[in-house]
């Protein structure tokens, strides 16, 4: 196992030392670019390591594009994703396995502002019926991988991150 990075930087725009987005992961940093034998065949791989879950992810570098692997939101994707927040919660009327089943794909694509929706529908007030454990899992998921990026991005605490959802989802409500 051997530590290269040239030939990795000249096929793909991802480098060590950056946070990318892996879709059913949310944010994680490669630390290191690295060439293995793998059943006889050489591959060159992006570790992404992601503290908060405390897993490592070795990620072929011929494939990370195809699998979704992203760069981090530019700050408009992000001002959207904030406008998302604020707008009117859409809740389909069908079952909730099927919704529950949607808002999963959603997290998992990787895409903020699909994130953000969800994170928009699911959010209860105060004043509203208190959640299904399902649906409070939805939540904090969604919630969670869009604060980390946002906090990644803007340079804040995740706690900050957290506040500027929950004013953005407060300020839709009034």
């Amino acid at each position: 196992m051997t530590k290269t990075t040239s030939k990795a930087q000249k096929k793909s725009h991802f480098r060590a030392n950056e946070y990318v987005v892996y879709p059913a992961h949310g944010v994680g940093r490669i630390v290191l670019i690295e060439e293995r034998e793998i059943a006889g065949a050489k591959l060159e791989l992006f570790v992404i390591s992601f503290e908060k879950d405390k897993m490592t992810l070795r990620v072929p570098t011929a494939k990370a594009e195809s699998i979704g692997m992203r760069p981090l939101a530019d700050v408009d994707t992000l001002g959207k994703a904030l406008d998302t927040l604020r707008g009117r919660a859409r809740v389909k009327r069908v079952m909730w396995s099927r919704r529950a089943q949607e808002y999963e794909q959603k997290i998992n694509s990787g895409d903020l502002i699909s994130i953000a929706e969800v994170v928009r529908d699911l959010h209860r007030a105060d004043d509203q019926q208190e959640q299904s454990y399902s649906e409070r899992q939805l939540y904090e998921a969604a919630l969670q991988r869009l604060t980390r990026e946002l906090a990644v991005v803007e340079k804040i605490d995740e706690t900050d991150a957290v506040k500027r959802v929950e004013n953005a989802l407060v300020r839709r409500a009034a």
